[in-house]
């Protein structure tokens, strides 16, 4: 075990509280001091923020590590699935009684006030065996507070019996058996309140990425039943149209679907999010959602709008035929971080990804 190594950080967000706290990397050992300062106007602390305890939420029935949903909690999963370092996910929407949400077709679903989103991260220690010696490392949740989106880490201790909220993020080492039966490492990064931002912000507002009615226009694997249509026939779901009206976001990993459809699944989830035109990376001209029609949008032939070494000397986003000749290719295969793409929520190379995009731009027509 590394000797655990700290540095101060302060953390700003938006409720007015200046947090001042130890930050520590992968360590058994408990943190020996935590400081937190209130500001002299808010006299507030972490609990007007959120529950300290992920527990206290009572999203989990059970031994909390078993992520058995309570009532009212519903299991979703996403055609296609944001890559995070290889880390699994576990997602779950908590409903308010009585409440619904209703059907977008072209964005997430509107969710009802008082609605929370919960992401669980986790690693198991043989990938060949994923439901065996798993470990949770963080638990985000997203909570629709007063028409606003509040985003609230929790951070799992290593006894794996509770998880607490740490609005300053944490790097923990990890290390698994792929599924070829490599042994691959990566420091993994909890992000801090305001790195949620980077990814969520859309215009001024903090916004769901994942639940979209094309992410969920499928089954949970292993299960029969669509889950707009689950939602719907629990009553959670109003103004849902029929099947052949519902668009969907194919699978990316499924290679008996069309190669197109599944690149640009790829991209969306992983670049979408900021590329797009109300998203942080809007100034760029460079639009990644599915539903793009436009050639030069999607980057084909498309200079960029600043050119430096995030380019890597190549002129054109996309060059249909070359691959190596194209900047997107080149930021999603590097891990420099002032190259790489996405610019947070990783630190590996989705190899797998890479060369799914590398086949797609080698098949466009010249």
């Amino acid at each position: 075990m590394q000797r655990r190594k700290t540095t101060f950080a302060a953390v700003k967000f938006s409720y007015g509280i200046v947090l001042l706290a130890l930050v520590f990397s992968c360590t058994r050992q408990k943190p020996e001091v935590i400081v937190v300062e209130e500001e002299s106007l808010g006299g507030a602390t972490l609990s007007s923020v959120g529950e300290e305890k992920l527990s206290a939420y009572g999203f989990f029935k059970g031994e909390l590590k078993n992520l058995e949903p309570a009532e009212g909690v519903i299991h979703y999963e996403l055609n296609s699935p944001l890559f995070s370092d290889y880390a699994y996910k576990k997602r779950f929407i908590k409903f308010p009684p009585g409440t619904f949400a209703t059907y977008n077709a072209d964005d997430v679903l509107s969710f009802p006030e008082g609605t929370v989103l919960i992401k669980n991260f986790y690693y198991p220690a043989d990938f060949r065996k994923s439901s065996e010696n798993i470990r949770i490392l963080e638990t985000r949740l997203l909570i629709l507070e007063n028409g606003t989106w509040k985003a609230l880490p929790y951070i799992w201790n290593d006894e794996q019996t509770e998880a607490y909220l740490d609005v300053s993020g944490k790097n923990i080492d990890v290390r698994w058996t792929h599924h070829d039966g490599s042994v691959k490492q990566v420091n993994y990064s909890v992000p801090n309140m305001n790195q949620c931002k980077g990814c969520h912000l859309r215009g001024d507002k903090v916004m769901p990425i994942g639940p979209t009615a094309r992410q969920l226009n499928g089954a949970i694997r292993g299960q029969p039943k669509n889950q707009l249509e689950q939602l719907a026939a629990l009553g959670l779901l109003r103004n849902l149209p029929p099947a052949n009206e519902r668009p969907r976001l194919v699978d990316y990993e499924n290679e008996n679907e069309q190669l197109n459809l599944r690149a640009r699944a790829w991209l969306e989830v992983n670049c979408a999010h900021c590329h797009r035109p109300d998203g942080p990376a809007k100034t760029s001209g460079l639009h990644l959602l599915a539903d793009v029609n436009n050639p030069f949008e999607l980057g084909i032939g498309k200079p960029p709008v600043a050119a430096g070494r995030g380019s890597g000397g190549r002129k054109y986003d996309i060059v249909p035929g070359n691959p190596d000749a194209s900047i997107l290719f080149y930021r999603i295969q590097s891990d420099d971080p002032g190259v790489m793409m996405p610019e947070l929520g990783k630190k590996l190379v989705h190899a797998e990804g890479v060369a799914l995009i590398h086949e797609w731009i080698k098949s466009m027509n010249q």
